[in-house]
Protein backbone atom coordinates (compact mmCIF):
# COMPACT_ATOMS: atom_id res chain seq x y z
CA UNK A 1 0.00 0.00 0.00
CA UNK A 2 1.10 3.44 -0.90
CA UNK A 3 -0.12 6.46 1.23
CA UNK A 4 0.37 10.04 0.00
CA UNK A 5 -0.68 12.81 2.29
CA UNK A 6 -1.67 16.04 0.91
CA UNK A 7 -1.69 19.26 2.94
CA UNK A 8 -3.46 22.05 1.77
CA UNK A 9 -1.86 25.42 3.22
CA UNK A 10 -4.82 27.62 2.43
CA UNK A 11 -6.56 29.23 5.44
CA UNK A 12 -9.66 29.12 3.33
CA UNK A 13 -12.63 27.04 3.67
CA UNK A 14 -13.25 25.25 0.45
CA UNK A 15 -10.78 27.51 -1.46
CA UNK A 16 -9.35 27.03 -4.49
CA UNK A 17 -5.77 25.12 -3.67
CA UNK A 18 -7.92 22.86 -1.72
CA UNK A 19 -9.58 22.46 -5.03
CA UNK A 20 -6.94 21.51 -7.21
CA UNK A 21 -5.41 19.69 -4.62
CA UNK A 22 -8.51 17.53 -4.53
CA UNK A 23 -8.37 17.07 -7.91
CA UNK A 24 -4.35 16.25 -8.27
CA UNK A 25 -5.18 13.58 -5.44
CA UNK A 26 -8.40 11.97 -7.55
CA UNK A 27 -6.51 11.82 -10.39
CA UNK A 28 -3.98 8.69 -8.83
CA UNK A 29 -6.31 6.88 -6.92
CA UNK A 30 -6.60 3.55 -7.31
CA UNK A 31 -6.30 -0.32 -6.32
CA UNK A 32 -3.14 0.04 -3.92
CA UNK A 33 -3.07 3.72 -3.14
CA UNK A 34 -4.18 5.62 -0.22
CA UNK A 35 -4.80 9.07 -0.27
CA UNK A 36 -5.66 11.48 2.34
CA UNK A 37 -5.98 15.47 2.70
CA UNK A 38 -4.62 17.62 5.85
CA UNK A 39 -6.50 20.85 5.39
CA UNK A 40 -4.87 23.95 7.45
CA UNK A 41 -8.27 25.95 7.65
CA UNK A 42 -9.92 26.60 11.08
CA UNK A 43 -6.84 24.80 12.29
CA UNK A 44 -4.23 26.55 15.20
CA UNK A 45 -1.16 25.52 14.06
CA UNK A 46 1.77 28.05 16.34
CA UNK A 47 5.20 28.90 14.59
CA UNK A 48 7.96 27.41 15.52
CA UNK A 49 9.99 29.25 18.56
CA UNK A 50 13.41 27.21 18.25
CA UNK A 51 12.81 26.49 21.96
CA UNK A 52 14.80 22.80 20.71
CA UNK A 53 12.59 21.01 22.95
CA UNK A 54 12.45 18.60 20.14
CA UNK A 55 16.08 17.66 20.24
CA UNK A 56 16.29 17.87 24.21
CA UNK A 57 13.19 16.40 25.72
CA UNK A 58 10.88 14.78 22.87
CA UNK A 59 8.65 12.27 24.16
CA UNK A 60 7.06 9.13 22.68
CA UNK A 61 4.08 10.51 20.76
CA UNK A 62 4.99 14.11 21.55
CA UNK A 63 7.09 15.59 20.02
CA UNK A 64 6.53 19.39 19.87
CA UNK A 65 6.71 21.02 23.13
CA UNK A 66 3.67 23.59 21.70
CA UNK A 67 0.55 21.80 22.24
CA UNK A 68 -2.13 22.59 19.36
CA UNK A 69 -3.20 21.10 15.84
CA UNK A 70 0.06 19.87 14.71
CA UNK A 71 0.05 17.03 16.77
CA UNK A 72 -2.43 15.38 14.56
CA UNK A 73 -0.74 16.45 11.10
CA UNK A 74 2.73 15.02 12.81
CA UNK A 75 0.94 11.58 13.04
CA UNK A 76 -0.72 12.24 9.58
CA UNK A 77 3.06 12.86 7.56
CA UNK A 78 4.86 9.90 9.68
CA UNK A 79 2.39 7.65 8.13
CA UNK A 80 2.42 8.59 4.71
CA UNK A 81 4.89 7.63 1.80
CA UNK A 82 4.81 10.55 0.38
CA UNK A 83 3.24 14.60 0.38
CA UNK A 84 2.04 16.58 -1.74
CA UNK A 85 2.24 20.33 -0.76
CA UNK A 86 -0.73 22.99 -1.78
CA UNK A 87 -0.41 26.50 -0.99
CA UNK A 88 -1.45 29.85 -2.17
CA UNK A 89 0.56 32.28 -2.99
CA UNK A 90 1.05 35.24 -1.27
CA UNK A 91 3.35 37.67 -2.15
CA UNK A 92 5.55 35.50 -4.39
CA UNK A 93 5.12 32.98 -1.15
CA UNK A 94 4.16 30.61 0.57
CA UNK A 95 0.97 30.83 2.71
CA UNK A 96 1.76 31.94 6.47
CA UNK A 97 -0.41 28.84 7.37
CA UNK A 98 2.00 26.54 5.51
CA UNK A 99 4.99 27.79 6.46
CA UNK A 100 4.20 27.59 9.94
CA UNK A 101 3.58 23.73 9.42
CA UNK A 102 7.24 23.23 7.65
CA UNK A 103 9.12 25.20 10.61
CA UNK A 104 7.35 22.95 12.90
CA UNK A 105 8.12 19.31 10.73
CA UNK A 106 11.61 20.18 12.23
CA UNK A 107 10.36 18.12 15.08
CA UNK A 108 10.25 15.23 12.81
CA UNK A 109 14.14 15.86 11.35
CA UNK A 110 16.18 16.50 14.30
CA UNK A 111 14.06 15.21 17.33
CA UNK A 112 15.35 13.23 20.21
CA UNK A 113 13.25 10.47 19.75
CA UNK A 114 12.23 10.69 16.08
CA UNK A 115 14.97 11.60 13.30
CA UNK A 116 15.33 11.85 9.97
CA UNK A 117 11.65 10.67 9.57
CA UNK A 118 11.27 12.80 6.32
CA UNK A 119 14.38 11.07 4.43
CA UNK A 120 13.92 9.16 1.67
CA UNK A 121 9.87 10.00 2.15
CA UNK A 122 8.76 11.96 -1.57
CA UNK A 123 7.45 15.47 -1.96
CA UNK A 124 6.08 17.59 -4.42
CA UNK A 125 4.22 21.12 -4.57
CA UNK A 126 1.44 22.70 -6.23
CA UNK A 127 0.68 26.64 -6.06
CA UNK A 128 -2.09 28.58 -6.80
CA UNK A 129 -2.12 32.42 -7.43
CA UNK A 130 -4.54 34.79 -8.59
CA UNK A 131 -1.87 36.21 -11.69
CA UNK A 132 -0.26 33.83 -13.96
CA UNK A 133 3.45 35.56 -13.39
CA UNK A 134 3.18 36.20 -9.62
CA UNK A 135 4.99 33.93 -7.98
CA UNK A 136 4.50 30.73 -8.33
CA UNK A 137 7.90 29.46 -9.15
CA UNK A 138 9.28 30.70 -6.08
CA UNK A 139 6.91 29.26 -3.79
CA UNK A 140 7.28 25.95 -5.35
CA UNK A 141 10.88 26.56 -5.03
CA UNK A 142 10.19 27.33 -1.09
CA UNK A 143 8.96 24.09 -0.51
CA UNK A 144 11.74 22.38 -2.49
CA UNK A 145 13.85 23.85 -0.36
CA UNK A 146 12.11 22.11 2.56
CA UNK A 147 12.14 18.89 1.14
CA UNK A 148 16.04 18.96 0.31
CA UNK A 149 16.35 20.17 3.94
CA UNK A 150 15.28 16.94 4.84
CA UNK A 151 17.01 14.86 2.61
CA UNK A 152 13.48 13.92 0.75
CA UNK A 153 13.11 12.58 -2.68
CA UNK A 154 11.34 15.76 -5.02
CA UNK A 155 8.59 14.76 -7.98
CA UNK A 156 7.99 17.39 -10.40
CA UNK A 157 5.95 16.96 -13.42
CA UNK A 158 8.89 17.95 -15.79
CA UNK A 159 8.84 20.57 -18.80
CA UNK A 160 5.56 20.80 -18.60
CA UNK A 161 6.21 22.98 -15.01
CA UNK A 162 9.38 22.73 -13.96
CA UNK A 163 8.81 22.86 -10.20
CA UNK A 164 5.30 21.36 -9.92
CA UNK A 165 1.61 22.11 -10.05
CA UNK A 166 0.65 25.46 -11.64
CA UNK A 167 -2.26 26.66 -11.26
CA UNK A 168 -4.20 30.34 -10.98
CA UNK A 169 -7.41 31.40 -9.73
CA UNK A 170 -8.67 33.94 -11.46
CA UNK A 171 -9.47 33.85 -15.28
CA UNK A 172 -6.32 32.93 -17.40
CA UNK A 173 -4.11 34.39 -15.08
CA UNK A 174 -5.46 37.69 -16.09
CA UNK A 175 -7.19 39.12 -13.02
CA UNK A 176 -10.36 38.79 -14.44
CA UNK A 177 -13.20 36.76 -12.36
CA UNK A 178 -16.88 35.88 -12.02
CA UNK A 179 -18.20 36.78 -9.12
CA UNK A 180 -20.81 33.81 -9.32
CA UNK A 181 -17.67 31.00 -9.19
CA UNK A 182 -15.06 31.08 -6.16
CA UNK A 183 -13.40 27.93 -7.73
CA UNK A 184 -12.14 29.36 -11.00
CA UNK A 185 -8.67 27.39 -10.86
CA UNK A 186 -10.77 24.17 -11.85
CA UNK A 187 -11.05 26.26 -15.66
CA UNK A 188 -7.62 26.67 -15.09
CA UNK A 189 -7.22 23.13 -17.71
CA UNK A 190 -3.27 23.89 -17.88
CA UNK A 191 -2.72 24.33 -14.35
CA UNK A 192 -5.32 21.09 -13.87
CA UNK A 193 -2.52 19.15 -16.13
CA UNK A 194 0.40 20.30 -14.12
CA UNK A 195 -0.97 19.77 -10.60
CA UNK A 196 -2.09 15.91 -12.42
CA UNK A 197 1.07 15.17 -13.53
CA UNK A 198 2.45 16.53 -10.65
CA UNK A 199 0.80 13.66 -8.88
CA UNK A 200 1.43 11.09 -11.43
CA UNK A 201 5.04 12.00 -10.79
CA UNK A 202 5.05 11.45 -7.32
CA UNK A 203 3.06 8.75 -7.22
CA UNK A 204 5.37 6.76 -9.75
CA UNK A 205 8.38 7.70 -7.72
CA UNK A 206 7.12 7.10 -4.29
CA UNK A 207 6.53 3.34 -6.05
CA UNK A 208 10.08 3.30 -6.84
CA UNK A 209 11.91 4.49 -3.55
CA UNK A 210 9.57 2.03 -1.34
CA UNK A 211 10.31 -1.03 -3.80
CA UNK A 212 14.09 0.39 -3.50
CA UNK A 213 14.21 0.18 0.58
CA UNK A 214 12.26 -3.05 0.45
CA UNK A 215 15.49 -4.72 -1.62
CA UNK A 216 18.00 -2.74 0.40
CA UNK A 217 19.01 -4.66 4.04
Amino acid sequence: MIKILGICGSPVKDSNTERILEEALKSIQREGVETEIVTLHGKTVQDCIHCNWCLLKQEEEKFCSIEDDMAEIYRAIMDADGLLLATPVYIGRLSGHMAAVLDRMRALDYGKRVTKCLKHKTGAGIAVSWYRNSGIETTLMTLHWAFMTWQMVIATPGSLATFGGAGVSSLGGTGEFDPKDKHQVLKDSFGLETAKLTAASLLELTEIVKKGKERVP
